[in-house]
């Protein structure tokens, strides 16, 4: 079975509602790494998870927009953030959205 890990921040409530929706256990074997819990796994990417979150699919590394177009595509959801040029005009608006709930629910960035 593929592995399939994906680091997120854990503190952020749309990147953990997000990484909990999806459905890819039955297919991927699924590691869930929320970077603040566990920074020096996520750090061995070296790629700055403010940016975005990472999906490492059987040592092929994604982040950012990229990483969630892959997730989408492997997910049986439909999801019109499948499509790479999709996730790209959208990702910097969910970024922002993540950035001001940080600031709202006072957390700090990663």
């Amino acid at each position: 079975m593929a592995y399939l890990h994906i680091v997120y921040d854990g503190d952020c409530p749309f990147c953990s509602s997000y990484v909990k929706l999806l459905r890819l256990r039955e297919r991927f074997d699924v590691r869930l790494v929320d970077a603040r819990r566990e920074p020096e796994f996520a750090a061995q990417y070296g790629l700055d998870l403010n940016a975005g979150m990472v999906v490492d699919m059987d040592g092929d590394v994604r982040h950012g927009a990229r990483a969630v177009a892959l997730l989408s595509r492997l997910s049986s959801r439909v999801s019109p953030l499948r499509s790479e040029r999709v996730a790209a005009a959208v990702y910097p608006a969910l970024r922002l959205g993540r950035n001001v709930a940080l600031k709202l629910l006072g957390r700090k960035p990663i």
